[in-house]
């Protein structure tokens, strides 16, 4: 069987730092116990307002955990010069709005991104690995491998909202189809928003996933179980 890597986002452990204002809990202390736990990857989305990560969150883990980092960031120069500065393993582009809760949905990709084409050159240029976040529409996907994206993150949002097994097996079959794609443009194939420990283990085994990116349902489970356990269930779940 084949291995999905599991990237654990660990913004919320910002979350609940930055609600006091102190240096705990520490992102870089969350970084090794998911790498010690199981984890393939961290994940962190330096938001343009800081509300969870900051960009010494990132440098600390960089510079200080042996591992993957994975960085999502909203497609814009400023968080252009930080990548390139801290250099990730790896970066998502993510659509950003200031008043959303979380990510609404995927990148609107229309034929008239220039500037997104830009950053995606500029990131793979310096050895980053570029993914981009879109729906399960073929349109918006072709339009990020074409822009040079080498990876695609279907968002899960839908699929994890859906109620009763009806509507939920026809978002996983949209998912699937998506996969397909995604694979027969012979690029990674990356899932996540919404996950969790009743609902991943379906999109887990769409034929051809490479790595799920988890962070709100593993750091809630981690309040109650501890940070270890909870990564080490979902990567139970998801193989």
């Amino acid at each position: 069987m084949k291995h999905v890597k599991l990237g654990v986002n660990i913004d919320h452990i910002a979350t609940l730092r930055q609600a006091r204002g102190e240096k705990n809990p520490d992102t870089v202390e969350a970084a090794r116990v998911v790498y010690s736990s199981g984890g393939d990857m961290v994940v962190m989305h330096l938001r343009q307002d800081r509300r969870h990560i900051q960009d010494s969150d990132l440098e600390r883990v960089r510079s200080e955990v042996k591992g993957l980092i994975h960085m999502e960031m909203a497609a814009v120069p400023e968080m252009e010069k930080i990548a390139l500065r801290i250099r990730p393993d790896s970066v998502c582009l993510v659509p950003e709005s200031p008043k959303e809760l979380t990510t609404q949905g995927g990148m609107k990709l229309d034929g008239k991104n220039s500037g997104l084409e830009k950053i995606i050159k500029s990131l793979a240029k310096a050895g980053i690995e570029v993914s981009v976040f879109t729906d399960p529409e073929p349109q918006a996907i072709r339009a990020a491998h074409n822009m040079g994206a080498d990876s695609i993150e279907l968002c899960t949002k839908n699929y994890a909202a859906a109620w009763g097994k009806k509507l939920q097996a026809k978002e996983l079959e949209q998912l699937q189809l998506a996969g397909f794609l995604v694979k027969e443009l012979e690029m990674e194939l990356h899932a996540g928003h919404g996950l969790d420990y009743y609902n991943v283990a379906s999109v887990a085994r769409i034929e051809g996933m490479d790595c799920l990116n988890i962070g709100f349902s593993i750091i809630s489970r981690g309040m109650f179980v501890g940070l270890k356990s909870a990564v080490s269930e979902m990567k139970r779940l998801i193989q």
